[in-house]
This record gives structure tokens, sequence and C-alpha cells, in this order.
């Protein structure tokens, strides 16, 4: 089942890279993120550590470390996350999933977790 699951989670990333503009991309990422720390707990009300620097960011994404400066400006300005000292908040979790094109299905978690 881990290997079905891990084959899901690859897909989407190709899908991720190949297909989403910079603005999607980090919006998809962003909602994985957030549901997968949300299953381990570590999630209140959509505001969790996001211990990742905007280089390790660039390299996950494939863009360049001002590109990813620029999205995630871009980000805030549209009132979808606030991104203070590596902290992350959704402020608007339904258009972020819109903007990331996000559906946490591939990541076949407990419903309770998205």
């Amino acid at each position: 089942m881990k290997t079905l699951i891990y084959a899901a989670m690859f897909r989407e990333w190709i899908t991720n890279i190949g297909r989403r503009q910079a603005l999607g991309r980090a919006a998809h990422f962003m909602c994985e993120y957030i549901v997968r720390a949300r299953a381990m707990g570590l999630v209140e009300d959509y505001s969790c550590e996001l211990p990742i620097t905007q280089e390790e960011l660039s390299d996950a994404m494939g863009l360049s470390i001002v590109h990813v400066n620029r999205v995630l400006q871009e980000l805030r300005k549209l009132g979808l996350i606030n991104l203070e000292s590596r902290h992350l908040t959704v402020l608007d979790w339904t258009r972020l999933q819109e903007v990331g094109d996000f559906d946490a299905g591939y990541l076949h978690l407990p419903k309770t977790a998205t």
C-alpha cells in the first residue's frame, strides 16, 4: 500500500513541476504541507511551523530563490498565507487549494486530516 501512496505522491509532484505555474506550485506545496502536518497533529487552525528555507523551497519547486521570494510575496498579497519567522498560517484555505489545484486524495490520509 505504501508503494502505491508514494507513487501517487510522485505523480502529483511531477505534475506540480511540469504543469503548474510558480504560484500554483507554491500554493500546492503549502496545501500539501498543511495536510501532512495536520495528520501528524502539528497544525492548529491552519497554522504550523514551516522549518524550511527559501533556498530549500526553491529546490523543491524547481524555481530560483528570487522567484520563490516573489511568489511568497504574491501569496501574501492575495491574502492566502502569512509566513513569518518560519511559521506558516493559511488565511484562506479554500482559495489556496484552488490556486494550487490541490486535492488531498492522492495522499491517502484519513478524512480528518484534510
